[in-house]
């Protein structure tokens, strides 16, 4: 069976044998405690994979849209067996174990595997109570940077304003490593945000707020079979941006200024890690971190940066807008102390021969208004310039670096200098800003307002309206990078195209 065979029939649910098999001393199934229906309703996923393992998980979800939260699930704990094989078959199990889906942590599952061989894939599935779950391929890291590396970039995956055929078509192109960079699902009530041409599925009720409205948000979007399927296709590297929590919030501030927004935002953060292949550490008790660095061997590494949780509130109530000075404090932080030496400390010692910085917002500057005069969005790093200007000059003195953004619901391509408005100011890196899975409906190419905001700002050279993701594949020598689009979401089906190509050089910025 080849890896697109697998992932079709791991999608239906059709790798399931041979029979389970298991050590004599693994915990028995409990048949007589089977649920009444599926468990396994959410799929399976891995994610933060290094050179000796990865992080397996699942949610045991028997009614994934029950009311309260709980995916119908019981009040008691639940034992799920786990098995990690050599082939999709699983006829070489290299491990296996059990762990517990506790009620408290609405049944789901994280497993941390280490000591297994790097650079090679890796099978896995997960059983409970007389059920057993779908399968999933992940893999380990390289040791070195002789292996290739294939990854997607994706963000922004309303539910609401269409279906997601991107994911389908990015898992049939079998990644090495899905990167995820904010706005797994909304929390907006239905029709709290909608897309110009409507909405074609509508939310789980209210806007989110409570933990079980949390749960059972992130429920409903785990629940997409075309989302299920690019999980079980490749580990992901996840970082959040707003919408997991509350539009625009900043620290721990909320953007509508509404009591309550220390607790909300903790049940925001409980909810994600439980829907998340995330480490256990992540969680520290209200808070989340997703700052953290992934190595592909000595080729790669990715730092994830958390653009929310650190954040002065947004300058000048928020918004684009034009003339605000605020923007321009050298006092003002996006990143926090702490992040920003974790990531200054980290490119400075990175010894990989390309750097990846995946955060959320947009880092290039980008006037939205035609003619004279700027107007900016103030919630992306234009709202924090000063701070900007640090991360450029770290990123002029690390090898081969290049920015990853999601948040902008359109393709861009960016070329970052420490001078924007300077047509000689060197570049230091590139900005690769994909555009959404889903939000905002179906796109489209209006090529006279393109055209506008290419000449109002000559340092992008690509923009593009439609819904879509990156494909990149990254050799020691070069970086190539597939722009892909799909022509609407609105129905179910679109083929994906590249609609534009990147090649990049190594060496051919600033590399040490």
């Amino acid at each position: 069976m080849d890896r697109r065979a697998f992932l079709t029939a791991a999608a239906a649910g059709l790798v399931t044998s041979p029979a389970w098999a298991a050590p004599a001393s693994a915990t028995p199934s409990r048949a007589s405690r089977t649920l009444r229906s599926d468990p396994f309703t959410l799929g399976v996923a891995s994610g933060d994979p290094s050179a000796d393992g990865f992080v397996l998980w699942t949610r045991l979800a028997a009614d994934p849209l029950g009311g309260d939260g709980r995916g119908g699930m019981p009040s008691r704990d639940v034992e799920v067996d786990w098995q990690v094989a050599a082939d999709e078959r699983f006829s070489t199990i290299v491990r296996s174990g059990t762990a517990t889906a506790r009620a408290r942590d609405a049944h789901s599952v994280h497993v941390e595997l280490s000591g297994l061989e790097p650079g090679r894939e890796y099978f896995y599935r997960f059983r409970s109570e007389g059920r057993l779950s779908p399968a999933g391929r992940t893999r380990t890291t390289p040791a070195g940077a002789t292996t290739p590396l294939t990854f997607a970039v994706a963000a922004c995956a309303h539910y609401e304003h269409g279906y997601y055929t991107a994911y389908r078509r990015l898992a049939e192109q079998e990644p090495d490593l899905v990167v995820f960079l904010g706005d797994y699902m909304y929390e907006y009530g239905p029709s709290g945000y909608n897309a110009l041409a409507g909405r074609v599925r509508t939310h789980t009720p209210g806007k989110c707020r409570t933990l079980a409205d949390y749960r059972l948000r992130h429920a409903q979007y785990k629940s997409d079979p075309d989302l299920q399927r690019a999980h079980a296709g490749a580990p992901w590297l996840v970082a959040f941006d707003d919408h997991e929590v509350e539009n625009n919030w900043a620290g721990e501030i909320s953007s509508t200024g509404a009591t309550g927004f220390a607790a909300r935002r903790a049940h925001a953060f409980r909810a994600y890690y439980e829907n998340m292949p995330l480490r256990r550490a992540s969680l520290r008790g209200t808070s989340l971190r997703v700052n953290r660095r992934v190595s592909w061997g000595t080729l790669a590494r990715f730092h994830l940066l958390d653009t929310r949780q650190f954040r002065d509130d947004q300058a000048c109530l928020d918004g684009v807008r034009a003339g605000c000075d605020e923007r321009l404090s050298g006092g003002r932080t996006l990143l926090g102390g702490d992040q920003w030496r974790w990531l200054e400390d980290g490119l400075h010692g990175s010894t990989a021969r390309w750097n990846l910085l995946g955060q959320q917002i947009m880092v290039a500057q980008r006037d939205f208004k035609t003619g004279p005069g700027r107007e900016v969005n103030l919630d992306s790093w234009d709202g924090y310039a000063a701070e900007r200007t640090r991360l450029l000059g770290a990123l002029s003195r690390t090898s081969n670096p290049v920015v990853l953004t999601g948040d902008a619901h359109m393709h861009h391509l960016a070329e970052l200098k420490p001078d924007f408005d300077d047509p000689d100011s060197p570049v230091v890196a590139k900005e690769l800003i994909t555009s959404s899975i889903a939000s905002d409906g179906d796109g489209y190419r209006d090529r006279e307002w393109i055209d506008a905001a290419l000449r109002e700002n000559p340092h992008f050279s690509y923009i593009d309206q439609r819904r879509g993701y990156l494909m990149a594949r990254l050799t020691k020598d070069e970086l190539s990078v597939d722009f892909r689009t799909l022509d609407r979401v609105s129905r179910r089906g679109a083929p994906a195209r590249t609609s534009h190509r990147l090649t990049l050089t190594a060496d051919s910025l600033n590399a040490r």
